[in-house]
């Protein structure tokens, strides 16, 4: 499997955040994206999960589900961790598993994984803010899809929460997955390349 971004551009209303952004990615590799605020990190990875449209250049999954497109096939876990406060954590990522599916994990199996077990039953709402991280985490394990595009991951994460991540990123790395990673600093990702945006050339 393979991920090719080819002469990717940018733009918000008037402004080109960035232009002419390449790389592939195959099985079991990682990339960092770095740079300044507002170099286009998040707008980036919102590409790539067709959640905002190209200027210029195009996305390709090679080896993936032809029947399917790439943001079909990647996760995308962003600033905001999406969750319902009324739903009990165990609700919520059911939810997800039966949205997104087909499952990869069951949901116990991926509370366990990401140190949620115990609160399995407690509504969303009383979650704290690295929980809540957590909990957003278990959807990647629990659906498997190929793509990981993480934005910050670790944000909010205590440091028992960022040894769970890393973990589980290498995980999928091992198992033939790739990351794609907007980061400000180590996230337990070693050996992955970096791709850094608003540099000048």
């Amino acid at each position: 499997m393979r991920l090719s971004v080819e002469n990717l551009a940018c733009r918000r209303g008037d402004r080109e955040v960035f232009a002419g952004v390449g790389f592939a990615l195959a099985a079991g590799e990682a990339l960092t994206v770095t740079g300044r605020n507002g170099s286009g990190k998040s707008s980036l990875l919102r590409l790539i999960a067709g959640l905002l449209h190209p200027a210029e250049g195009r996305v390709v999954l090679e080896g993936g589900d032809s029947e399917l497109t790439v943001a079909e096939q990647a996760h995308y876990l962003g600033h905001q961790d999406a969750l319902k406060p009324a739903l009990s954590v165990r609700e919520n990522l059911q939810f997800w598993s039966r949205y997104l599916g087909p499952p990869g994990s069951a949901p116990e199996a991926a509370l366990a994984a990401t140190g949620l077990g115990e609160l399995a039953d407690l509504p969303a709402a009383y979650l704290s803010a690295g929980q809540r991280r957590r909990l957003s985490i278990a959807r990647l394990v629990c659906v498997k899809r190929p793509v990981w595009l993480l934005d910050e991951p670790a944000s909010a994460l205590d440091a028992a929460g960022q040894t769970r991540l890393a973990e589980l990123m290498r995980r999928h790395l091992a198992q033939g997955g790739l990351i794609l990673a907007a980061v400000h600093g180590a996230i337990g990702l070693e050996g992955a390349r970096e791709l850094r945006l608003g540099e000048v050339t």
